[in-house]
């Protein structure tokens, strides 16, 4: 079995559609997600640089999103808000998730 991995689809969006792109980002969201995904952020950076990623259960869960009818809405998203979409895939080694402290 596989572990997890983490898609990294990235782009330089135009200011003036930066909002449309968080927007579309807030609406494919709250429908259910895929089998497999486990946590998904869209992230800003500087000078235009955006970047949505993705933490899957196994690299089959992700492979089957990009191969369902339409692709990986990560890509369409970017593409839609005018950037060229990169793809990265990194398989997860080591993870750490920190505990949270006394409420």
């Amino acid at each position: 079995m596989t572990g997890q991995v983490l898609s990294e689809v990235s782009g330089i969006v135009a200011a003036e559609h930066e909002a449309a792109l968080v927007a579309a980002y807030r609406e494919l969201v709250t429908h259910p997600l895929p089998d497999g995904l486990l946590r998904t952020e869209l992230l800003r950076g500087q000078n235009g640089h955006w970047r949505i990623q993705s933490l899957w259960r196994d690299r089959a869960a992700l492979d089957a999103v990009r191969a369902a009818p339409g692709g990986a809405p990560a890509p369409r998203l970017l593409r839609e808000a005018g950037a060229e979409p990169a793809l990265a895939v990194f398989e997860v080694k080591v993870h750490l998730t920190a505990q949270a402290g006394p409420a």
